[in-house]
């Protein structure tokens, strides 16, 4: 009798429409058993009422196969079956149509009022008739029990048929409720999780495009500025080679210094790259749908490629305005504030604008006059690269140009929490600054 999970015992209320109610053939062929036996006993039960109704047996066994086929609607109407038992109490017909009915009546979704309502209906009535049997077959028996016998006799005859179908079908309608509940929270974070994977595939995919965008810029950087120096350098090879082979040969050997450096760096960088897609890959591997480790490995590798790199830093200012100077171009480069350091990502970034900006004089402004000035700061770092008009006499290395230098470097600064500013003089040059913050928490000072 214990049927928990099927969905038709959820009674009047949850069942479904039409005349073929069951979910499933079991669930009928269980019922059709059932009302087949609740008739048989019905029709045996009903030839002793005819007798002492004093009523043809056919029409008692009529009326005995009728009652106990209405179990078959025991899902559909379970309160109708359950009144129908109750009727049928007086005639001593309908155990197995009792029985069952409380038991679905107390498993389906009807509301608990109307459930304790026909269940006191139903021992009151059984409480009734069995007394009454009891003193009728006594009285023809012969036999003068004490009083207290009938009585309890009534009481243990009426609860022992009403309370545990009850209790069972109330068993079994709760604990199809709490399965019903489970699975639709089950549902529900099924559901969850896959907005949450796609919402960190999403994530995912930002971070790949935030590293590939990086690593752009990066190598954007390190082929303009080194390959356009090259250009320059061999420009100028080409002009004294056959004037001054001594001059020629240095140029020679910076251009090869140039080179060797360029390469440096690409490796670097590929290293780098290599080291990351291994990490990603492995991720992949493992966790082939899990896409937020993939989007914190991508973020991780982007925030600390610069500093794997070994990538350049604000005391190699120097350095790289020296590169300017051996190619033709006239620097003045000048510091102020004491000397400090600064987190990598920050140093390297100031570096990259000013290694851009020189880059673009050579491109855009050959022969033109540049000043860069670097001011180290308490909580920031601020650069400033300008030039003046380009000198016309001076010939055109012809260097092309992508159009993303000035887009990379706002974009570097602004990863930062900086402000990138660019834009014509007023004496026809150029001017390109960046303050950038130092996001470093400052030291605690004891007192």
């Amino acid at each position: 009798m214990n049927e928990t999970g099927e969905a038709v015992e959820r009674g009047a209320p949850g069942a479904p429409p039409g005349p073929w109610w069951w979910t499933r053939r079991r669930s009928m062929v269980l019922d059709a058993a059932l009302a087949g036996a609740s008739a048989i006993e019905c029709g045996l039960e009903g030839v002793s009422f005819a007798h002492e109704a004093r009523l043809p047996v056919a029409l008692g066994v009529v009326f005995g196969l009728l009652v106990g086929l209405t179990l078959i609607l025991r899902r559909r109407w379970p309160i109708a079956v359950v009144l129908i038992s109750i009727a049928v109490t007086p005639a001593e017909v309908g155990f197995i149509l009792a029985v069952v009915g409380l038991y679905t009546l107390a498993a389906s979704d009807v509301p608990r009022r109307i459930t304790a309502v026909l269940s006191g209906m139903s021992v009151t009535a059984t409480l009734i008739i069995t007394m009454v049997s009891f003193h009728r077959d006594m009285e023809q028996d012969g036999w003068n029990p004490p009083l207290w016998v009938a009585p309890l006799v009534s009481v243990l005859m009426a609860v022992g048929m009403t309370a545990p179908p009850v209790l069972l079908g109330l068993y079994a309608g709760a604990r199809r409720r709490l399965v019903e509940s489970l699975r639709e929270r089950a549902d529900g974070l099924e559901r969850e999780l896959s907005l949450l994977a796609e919402r960190a595939e999403e994530r995912a995919e930002w971070a790949r495009n935030e590293e590939r965008t990086r690593i752009a810029r990066e190598m954007h950087d390190v082929v303009a500025h080194r390959v356009s120096l090259m250009v320059v350098h061999a420009a100028a090879l080409q002009a004294v080679a056959l004037k001054d082979p001594e001059k020629a040969s240095k140029n020679a050997a910076i251009v090869g210094d140039m080179g060797r450096q360029a390469l440096t760096e690409l490796r670097t960088m590929l290293g780098v790259l290599r080291s990351e897609d291994a990490a990603g890959g492995a991720s992949r591997d493992g966790h082939s749908r899990e896409s937020a480790p993939l989007a914190a490995v991508a973020a991780a590798a982007s925030a600390a490629a610069d500093e794997a790199a070994g990538g350049p830093c604000l005391d190699e200012l120097e350095a790289l305005v020296g590169q300017s100077r051996t190619a033709g171009m006239a620097v003045e480069l000048s510091i102020e504030g004491d000397e400090r350091s600064y987190p990598p990502r920050v140093e390297q970034t100031a570096y990259r604008v000013v290694q851009e900006a020189l880059t673009n004089v050579h491109k855009h402004a050959p022969g033109a006059k540049a000043r860069v000035r670097l001011a180290r700061r308490t909580a920031e770092v601020a650069v400033l690269v300008e030039n003046g008009p380009s000198d016309r006499a001076v010939a055109d290395a012809g260097l092309p140009s992508g159009g993303n230098g000035l887009i990379g470097m706002k974009e570097r600064v602004a990863t930062l929490g900086g402000g990138f500013v660019s834009g014509p003089t007023d004496a026809g040059g150029f001017r390109v600054s960046a303050v950038i913050p130092d996001r470093t928490p400052a030291p605690v000072t004891s007192g």
